[in-house]
């Protein structure tokens, strides 16, 4: 079964940056679509950004615009979210998602983002 593995998370105070990424454990499927989504306890899993493996296109929920961005490695199997100017709302568990061809959901375990006043 495939796994997504998510790396980067931590502990960063106001202001700071960090750099997600996500791999798949194996490369098995073709991906359509790579995502970042995150959840703070209590609230409902959110969309931060996407990013269309097709044509290159990304979209952006407007809380992060400006200061996050979406990229890709060259090979179109890994997806990293630049995290800048974090703010203490930014604050939650990160989840990747990759869509498949054939509109199946893999998601990441999940990593903590934590971000201090």
């Amino acid at each position: 079964q495939v796994q997504l593995l998510e790396s980067g998370g931590g502990w960063v105070q106001a202001g700071g940056s960090l750099r997600l990424s996500c791999r798949p454990s194996r490369n098995t499927f073709s991906i359509t679509v790579m995502s970042w989504y995150r959840q703070v306890p209590g609230n409902q899993r959110e969309l931060v950004a996407a990013f269309n493996n097709i044509d290159g296109s990304t979209n952006y929920t407007d809380s992060v615009k400006g200061r996050f961005r979406i990229s890709r490695n060259s090979a179109r199997d890994t997806v990293y979210l630049q995290m800048n100017s974090l703010t203490p709302e930014d604050t939650a568990i990160y989840y990747c998602k990759f869509r498949s061809r054939t509109k199946n959901d893999y998601w990441g375990q999940g990593t903590q983002v934590t971000v201090s006043s």
